[in-house]
């Protein structure tokens, strides 16, 4: 991908002998209608293209083309598009204290830096919306065509307390939003950054207490900490110290029972940063149940164990980090492998991840070093009881602050460890800090200056590499 977002529905591939390649649709055809109706996303091309009978108007080289396909009903088509949104991304006009985006540096890839507050790329890609842009149209349309789950960012259920922490007049009446949402059935998650006397403390306790009593139907709410850069321009925010944890678990904890009480389920789930922030240990995989929230970060550590050990069957999935909210709905911020029948199945916008076969890896030969995030790598530490595997904790000085995660890993302090440890022969990176093989910084794989394995971000993989080690 380049600096700019390709939006339109541009064909990039058509699948040999399928329907599509059999009526003569080629890639770099751009869909401009399918049965006579435009579509907006791919949402609606999916609806469109489910029928035995697709006619397509297609834009090629500037001349309009129409096609007419036969086949099955539900038979994939047989075509992957360039995007999930073909019309204009709906960008977010808050402008938070605490949106990362605020704190990324200058000069990155331009696509890094838009912000959306979409209602389609929160279900098809799991980003969160703070519903300030949503309209009742949007509503008809997520209630007609089950667009479910959707996520929601709360942070504050008071109106003007959220209004303050969006800086958007709009947010003190936008979760009215979310109110209708789950009256009518939609799946909603929910998210709160918690903010270090912000909406901490009182205000969190209040917010929960809102949540359960005014939105009792809500699936899950992640909370979450406050992430900052050295970047960020915002003088009153402050990282989370280890009291400020400890004091939000025993909150979440307490709410968390409560709505066991009321509706039969946790609803409340803190992130596993909020646990290694307030040094106190991480629960046990069974208390994550199907574990809603794990692209938020939240039963990562204790699934990681799990596919370590071998005692789960399935990998829980790969979180995608940062890149679930950049990149204009990238593949690293695609869902669908994790959601059976999502409609962006057939786009074409799966992460291409890879998969390390163990003989064919170098770890056999020396030592290994395992690079990751400083939150990860004590984690990691703990499993691996090979003499000749090291597990290098990367810290971040490109984005500075409190950023700790492997998503956030980039070249330059990839360099930096790896240059530092030159009796490693052999480096191993998870996958979720690189975006179609480019890290944040702009770097890739080739300007690592060592043998550098890319390993699945899940700890079924990682056993598998590192079995082979001496």
């Amino acid at each position: 991908m380049g600096d700019s977002v390709d939006l339109s529905a541009r064909i990039t591939e058509v699948v040999a002998d399928s329907p599509a390649y059999r009526a003569g649709v080629r890639q770099g055809d751009v869909v401009a209608m399918v049965n006579d109706q435009p579509i907006r996303d791919i949402i609606e091309w999916h609806h469109q293209v489910d029928e035995a009978h697709v006619s397509l108007r297609l834009d090629r080289g500037g001349m309009l083309v129409d096609i007419e396909v036969e086949k099955d009903p539900g038979e994939p088509l047989g075509v992957s598009i360039a995007s999930a949104v073909f019309d204009r991304v709906q960008t977010c006009d808050n402008h938070c204290s605490f949106c990362f985006i605020y704190q990324l540096p200058k000069g990155l890839r331009r696509s890094l830096y838009l912000k959306d507050d979409d209602f389609r790329l929160s279900f098809l890609f799991g980003n969160f919306t703070t519903l300030t842009r949503f309209t009742e149209m949007d509503l008809e349309r997520v209630i007609d065509q089950a667009l479910s789950p959707l996520h929601v960012s709360i942070h504050d259920t008071d109106p003007w307390g959220r209004a303050e922490m969006l800086r958007n007049e709009r947010g003190a009446m936008s979760l009215r939003w979310l109110g209708a949402l789950v009256d009518n059935g939609i799946k909603v998650r929910g998210q709160i950054v918690l903010c270090p006397g912000v909406n901490d403390g009182e205000v969190l306790e209040r917010t929960l207490a809102a949540v359960l009593d005014e939105y009792a139907a809500i699936d899950a709410v992640a909370i979450v900490p406050l992430g900052l850069s050295r970047f960020n321009p915002e003088a009153a925010l402050r990282v989370h110290r280890a009291q400020d944890a400890r004091r939000a678990l025993d909150t979440i904890e307490e709410w968390r029972e409560v709505a066991r009480r009321v509706v039969g389920h946790p609803m409340f789930w803190a992130s596993d940063e909020l646990y290694l922030l307030a040094g106190k240990p991480i629960p046990d995989a069974s208390a994550y149940g199907d574990f809603p929230m794990y692209e938020d970060g939240v039963g990562i550590v204790a699934s990681f164990r799990e596919e370590f050990a071998g005692r789960r069957s399935s990998i829980t999935g790969p979180t995608s980090g940062f890149f679930a909210s950049v990149d204009g709905a990238t593949p690293s911020g695609y869902r669908a492998e994790r959601v059976p029948g999502n409609p962006a199945g057939d786009t074409g916008l799966r992460p291409v991840r890879v998969q390390i076969a163990p003989t064919a890896t170098a770890a056999a030969k020396g030592r290994v070093g395992i690079l990751t995030g400083e939150y990860a790598a004590p984690v990691i530490a703990s499993l691996v009881d090979n003499r000749n595997v090291r597990v290098i904790a990367v810290r971040n000085e490109f984005f500075g602050g409190n950023t700790a995660v492997a998503g956030l890993m980039v070249g330059q302090d990839l360099v930096r460890e790896i240059s530092a440890h030159p009796d490693i022969d052999e480096f191993l990176l998870p996958d979720v800090c690189l975006s179609e093989g480019r890290f944040l910084d702009g770097a890739t794989l080739a300007d690592l200056p060592a043998n550098v394995t890319v390993v699945r971000s899940d700890g079924a993989s990682l056993r598998r590499i590192l079995d082979c080690a001496p």
